[in-house]
C-alpha cells in the first residue's frame, strides 16, 4: 500500500467542497421521472439505454474533475534518480 503525504495522517480526511459534486451522478440516475417515455430515439437506440451510457460519462467527469481540484501536491521535493544513489 501506499503511504500517505508527509503532511497528511492516516486517518485525516479531506474536507473540501468540491466533494459534493460527488452528489451528482449518484442522485441523477434515481431521478425516476427522466425514464418516463421512451423517446427520443438516439441513433436506434432508446432513450433508457443511451441515458445509461450518458449518467457513466457523468459519473467519471464528475469524479474526474474533483480529484484533479482536491488532489494535494507534495510539499517535498523530489530527489531527481541520478543523485539519490549518491553518486554527483
Amino acid at each position: 500500500m501506499g503511504e500517505p503525504a508527509p503532511d497528511r495522517r492516516p486517518g485525516d480526511r479531506d474536507h473540501s467542497p468540491w466533494n459534493w459534486l460527488l452528489i451528482i451522478p449518484i442522485v441523477l440516475p434515481l431521478i425516476t421521472v427522466f425514464y418516463n417515455s421512451s423517446s427520443p430515439d438516439l441513433l436506434g437506440f432508446p432513450r433508457f439505454y443511451w441515458q445509461q451510457l450518458a449518467y457513466i460519462l457523468i459519473g467519471v467527469s464528475t469524479t474526474t474533475l474533483v480529484y484533479r481540484t482536491t488532489k494535494r501536491r507534495s510539499s517535498v521535493p523530489r530527489i531527481p534518480a541520478s543523485r539519490s544513489n549518491g553518486e554527483g
